[in-house]
């Protein structure tokens, strides 16, 4: 196999809790993640000679070491010693620096091509093992679906299918560093932490109201108060019907939850005539059939 073509998708939080910092400089928490079907492409072609080639659509991306998808590649072409070289050809349409995992997904799928296309005999926990050297989210968008994560991100349970809804996606034109919410969100006193246990519960009993209506992300108490904008859409979202919108992530974006897609097209329109979000997008939750 000398070709592959693979979709990695992006995540949302339909809950987002931080429990406390470790002293490796890590937070703990605990989080519903939501896979959705708005998708980077991404291709790996085998070369004959060694080395790590990137390309990407995007003039900004970097396609050196400092690219986690080059990581990704080197991380196991060092492993099992990989003769050959591999290159990466990068379409991105999940937004970037957005609270979405783009490039933790991109990762993930490197890791999966890499283990087929080089027939390395990797299992899907074998492929976490190592995603979770790369980045916390990384061992999630190789699970996907609808998931708790726990510990730094790295601990995986998986849960009940979303119901069947409309998920509309809108990325304002700012980009927001994890790092720099997670740094301010150790100081913030009275957080307002997320119901994670009445998500679960609405999981279960397939209620997508009992769902929307836990949802909650600790960290909109500090990128909101920086950039309003957030919270605009927000309110542009339930004004058009959305059950409930939420920031996912560090942010910016922010998605909202619909039963009608009529009104999930109406909210669409709206933040894009008020040009409130730079990328807008309709889509839905992609369903991981478990065994």
């Amino acid at each position: 196999m000398d070709r592959l073509e693979l979709k990695a998708l992006g995540k949302i939080n339909l809950g987002l809790d931080v429990l406390g910092l470790r002293e490796n400089g890590y937070h703990d928490v605990r989080m519903v993640m939501q896979t959705v079907y708005l998708y980077d492409d991404v291709m790996l072609q085998r070369k004959a000679e060694p080395g790590i080639e990137v390309e990407s659509n995007l003039y900004f991306l970097p396609v050196d070491e400092h690219n986690i998808a080059y990581q990704a590649a080197k991380l196991l072409i060092d492993e099992f010693a990989i003769k050959r070289g591999v290159k990466i050809k990068l379409k991105k349409h999940i937004p970037v620096s957005a609270g979405m995992a783009g490039g933790s997904a991109d990762a993930a799928a490197v890791l999966f091509g890499m283990n087929r296309m080089f027939r390395l005999g990797l299992s899907e926990t074998d492929l976490m093992e190592r995603g979770v050297k790369l980045g916390a989210d990384v061992p999630y968008c190789i699970m996907r679906g609808t998931v708790l994560a726990e510990g730094i991100g790295d601990i995986l349970t998986p849960l009940p299918s979303l119901p069947r809804c409309h998920i509309l996606i809108a990325k304002p034109g700012i980009s927001v560093s994890t790092k720099w919410v997670y740094d301010r969100i150790d100081a913030k006193k009275n957080l307002k932490h997320p119901d994670i246990n009445g998500i679960i519960a609405g999981l279960e009993n397939q209620d997508l109201k009992q769902i929307t209506q836990s949802m909650g992300n600790v960290l909109e108490d500090v990128t909101v108060s920086a950039y309003p904008v957030i919270e605009e859409i927000k309110d542009c979202m339930k004004t058009a019907g959305a059950l409930n919108a939420m920031m996912s992530g560090s942010g910016p974006t922010v998605f909202g939850i619909f039963e009608n897609r009529t009104s999930a097209k109406k909210a669409f329109r709206r933040i894009k005539e008020q040009k409130k979000a730079k990328q807008v997008y309709l889509t839905n939750a992609h369903v991981v059939k478990r065994r």
